[in-house]
């Protein structure tokens, strides 16, 4: 039997989860935090969402299977990596950044793509495995 207050507190909670990964990830590369720690904080909001209302309504909210976001994940951070090296002409991983910085993200560079990619890999495996164990279980 599902709590009808973990179902309420959860439709609140999974935005202003989402919202806080973002933060911690676009924070990232100036203080602590970053992709690694901003995508558990995603996986937690959806495992949340997942036991509140259910793997299947959880699996349709994402509409994309998470193990789909691992080489979409891999393939961001390899091409900021190569960026330097194919525009530039300098060695792998070399941080490229923009001349004026953002508004509210700040300077936006070659590192802040890296981290996205983090994100989106720690993102896919994470939930890949709940999802694979709350299926069997």
């Amino acid at each position: 039997m599902k709590s009808i207050i973990l179902k309420k507190a959860s439709d609140y909670l999974l935005p202003l989860l989402l919202l806080f990964s973002v933060f911690i990830l676009l924070r990232g590369h100036y203080l602590p935090g970053g992709g690694f720690v901003g995508g558990l904080i995603a996986s937690i909001a959806f495992v949340l969402h997942s036991f509140a209302n259910g793997l299947n309504e959880t699996k349709h909210l994402l509409r994309i299977h998470p193990g789909f976001l691992m080489p979409l994940g891999l393939s961001v951070s390899l091409l900021s990596g190569l960026y330097p090296m194919v525009i530039k002409k300098e060695p792998f991983m070399a941080a490229q950044w923009m001349k004026e910085p953002l508004d509210v993200i700040g300077l936006v560079g070659t590192p802040l793509f890296f981290d996205i990619g983090v994100y989106l890999v720690v993102v896919g495996v994470s939930l890949t495995i709940i999802f694979t164990l709350a299926e069997v279980a």
